[in-house]
């Protein structure tokens, strides 16, 4: 489905919990002398206006990053990539997830961005162009399928889908088996909403099964609105880099001490 625009959601909690792990993972890799791949499915258009209409719309952002900025210790791997995007785009920019990539490789690391919805699309590769990404119009699961094992052989793939798509569900943890089949060593991280009605609990029993080892980190936070479904925000990661299961309690801890709102 090509409806979904992240612009309404861009700096909710769920981003601020997925976009904090996934710089601390890529801080982890980059400490390493060594070249990497970063691809990513549902890339999006990469900078959200944190002061545009659709943001304002929802509101998601000033419970999200307005609130939880100032939780995180400035030399965090995203509290210091939250404060390059702003000194370079302006104090209302928000990164998704592909400019937080791009602010933290390398010279020499790869990265492969998919994004199908043809506005989304076009917005990002602007975004993208001065960091020399590779930026595909295609569908995004069958990208990272195509890719791997990329080269660098080190690396990460990120899966955010919007899952307006119900078959994801299912469709998903048997493309993290294939991905996993042909990378054994990469880093497959899949972010998944928690719904209200449970939509997510049968794939991450199939996820569990498929690698018992995988870390499953979830934050629980009230509705952003009334009538929102959402209620939490989960990533699982296969292969998991060393350390990050002790960064996501730290984090979760930060949710946990989140000012209430009035």
């Amino acid at each position: 489905m090509l409806s979904y625009q992240h612009s309404f959601h861009a700096g909710n909690m769920a981003d601020v919990h997925k976009h904090a792990l996934l710089a601390v993972m890529l801080d982890y890799l980059t400490r390493k002398d060594k070249p990497l791949s970063y691809i990513e499915t549902h890339a999006g258009r990469g900078l959200y206006r944190l002061d545009a209409a659709e943001a304002l719309k929802t509101g998601e952002a000033a419970v999200g990053i307005g609130r939880l900025a100032a939780a995180f210790p400035p030399e965090h791997p995203y509290a210091r990539c939250l404060a390059a995007i702003r000194a370079r785009y302006g104090a209302t920019a928000y990164p998704g997830s592909p400019l937080i990539a791009a602010d933290m490789l390398r010279p020499g690391d790869v990265m492969h961005l998919a994004e199908l919805h043809p506005r989304e699309h076009e917005a990002l590769k602007e975004v993208m162009a001065p960091f020399g990404a590779h930026v595909l119009r295609r569908d995004g699961l069958a990208a990272a399928l195509s890719l791997c094992p990329p080269t660098p052989r080190r690396g990460l793939v990120l899966i955010d889908p919007s899952w307006e798509v119900k078959d994801d569900y299912a469709t998903i943890p048997k493309t993290i088996s294939k991905l996993r089949a042909k990378w054994n060593v990469g880093i497959i991280a899949l972010w998944y909403p928690l719904l209200l009605g449970g939509a997510h609990g049968p794939m991450l029993d199939a996820l569990s099964a498929l690698d018992p080892d995988g870390l499953r980190h979830e934050v629980v936070f009230g509705p952003a609105r009334e009538g929102h479904r959402m209620v939490g925000s989960g990533l699982f990661v296969v292969n998991p880099p060393y350390g990050l299961a002790d960064e996501a309690q730290r984090i979760e801890a930060l949710f946990d001490a989140r000012p209430k709102s009035s």
